[in-house]
């Protein structure tokens, strides 16, 4: 192994760390990839999760300042080919390696940038930009790694990809009510007043989530053996928030986070293997 390769694998290992550490969830779920693919998610994870900490946790800093750095500098290793940020650099190995169009990347960080501002009162075509930016890009980014440089099947896949990063995105912002609405004052989704949250405003939310459950399974069971079984874990965790957040008052919703049990995790983790084991995905 060459000096660079050493590099490259240290910088990968970087992003396997930020997976690892911020995410148990994804991390297990990522076991179930095939290895020849792990490492690229660990990739576009890092980058989507600095990104994502900048302008949702370090208030302490001057957060435009830093996502322009960030910006920046992943336009420079792009450019350069190598970054002395590990995690910027086994991001665009993962891009140049995997074709992942520029175009997704700049929708993502346009959409965190849009979390500088003020994310209030949104109509309908922003809120769809929003979630196409920070949520939708994230799965068609996955796809391209999942489909190999095969077009024809990413473009086959590309609206069910979408519709999982949507019911994703669309769980945190339920699941996160209290902290975006109270503590960073954003309001994502349109019309609603979470000052007087109602269960008709939590029941169209969740029929619309359900929506894009309902039609991402269905590209689910069209995927790789490589990627399906990591995606399906991914799904079913998520799908198991929904459920629980159902069953959570609209008012509770405002004043706790809610999640999915370590016990309950390890339990559907354990099924997917069985499934696995049986053949019956």
């Amino acid at each position: 192994m060459n000096n660079l390769e050493i590099f490259n694998s240290f910088c990968g290992q970087s992003s396997k760390m930020v997976t690892e550490k911020y995410s148990t969830s994804f991390y297990k779920a990522s076991s179930l990839f095939h290895p020849e693919i792990r490492q690229h998610i660990y990739n576009i994870y890092g980058f989507v999760r600095l990104a994502d900490e900048i302008v949702d946790t370090f208030h302490d800093y001057d957060k435009a300042k830093l996502m322009s750095e960030f910006e920046q500098n992943y336009e420079s290793a792009k450019e350069n080919g190598i970054s002395l940020n590990p995690i910027l650099h086994s991001f665009c190995l993962t891009q140049r390696e995997k074709n992942i169009p520029q175009h997704l990347v700049d929708a993502f960080l346009h959409s965190m940038k849009m979390d500088l501002g003020e994310i209030k009162d949104l109509n309908d075509e922003k809120y769809n930009e929003y979630i196409y930016g920070s949520a939708e890009v994230v799965g068609l980014m996955c796809l391209k790694v999942f489909v190999n440089g095969n077009e024809k099947e990413y473009e086959k896949l590309k609206p069910y990809a979408q519709s999982l990063g949507a019911a994703f995105q669309k769980i945190n912002f339920l699941r996160d009510i209290n902290a975006d609405f109270t503590d960073l004052n954003r309001t994502y989704f349109p019309g609603v007043d979470f000052k007087n949250f109602s269960k008709q405003d939590k029941i169209t939310i969740e029929k619309d989530i359900a929506n894009d459950f309902e039609h991402a399974k269905i590209g689910i069971k069209m995927l790789p053996i490589s990627s399906k079984l990591a995606v399906f874990m991914a799904y079913k965790y998520y799908f198991n928030l929904l459920k629980k957040i159902r069953r959570t008052r609209p008012d509770l919703l405002l004043t706790k986070r809610i999640r999915v049990s370590n016990a309950r995790k390890m339990y559907l983790f354990g099924e997917m293997i069985l499934n696995k084991n049986l053949n019956l995905l």
